[in-house]
């Protein structure tokens, strides 16, 4: 006869501390004022979590306003490459503002501080800046800095990546 396979126990995760959500910030304290700044500090990043939601929304309304205001201007239903560049950095403006609600998010749900994805929202950002910059109007030493910021995120991300 065979016998049920047996399933591993909780304390079998390779992560025992997995449902403990930020040890840094407990909700109990050994003393009693730390522990009410802690739930304030958590209710202040939930309150923050809200906000990003809306700006989210504001921002993908502005993104259907801005194209509709391109779309409807002469010469109509036609974009001109400056007004793709202005699209192009709404829409990562609303991308990169989810970035943000994903941190938040997880910082509020999970023990682990997502510096992979902080580091990719850095560079999902600093992506906005090139894709949106007009090269006639900065210096090249703006030109140079903004690519020295791209390598180190890119160098980070590609050293943290690697890591796991």
């Amino acid at each position: 006869m065979r016998s049920e396979p047996e399933k591993p126990s909780p304390d079998a995760t390779p992560r025992k501390r997995q449902h403990l959500i930020h040890d840094e910030l407990p909700k109990e304290h050994e003393d009693p004022l730390i522990g009410v700044l802690h739930r304030v500090i958590r209710m202040g990043v939930k309150v923050l979590a809200v906000l990003m939601v809306f700006v989210i929304l504001w921002g993908v309304l502005d993104v259907v306003y801005v194209l509709y205001q391109q779309l409807a201007s002469p010469p109509f239903l036609l974009l001109e490459v400056g007004d793709l560049f202005r699209l192009f950095g709404a829409f990562m403006v609303v991308l990169i503002a989810i970035e943000i609600f994903i941190n938040i998010r997880l910082y509020l749900g999970t023990d682990v501080l997502p510096i992979q994805l902080v580091i990719a929202t850095a560079l999902m950002a600093i992506a906005r800046k090139v894709i949106v910059l007009d090269i006639e109007a900065v210096s090249a030493e703006y030109v140079f800095a903004i690519a020295a910021v791209v390598l180190a995120l890119g160098v980070t991300h590609w050293l943290v990546a690697r890591k796991q």
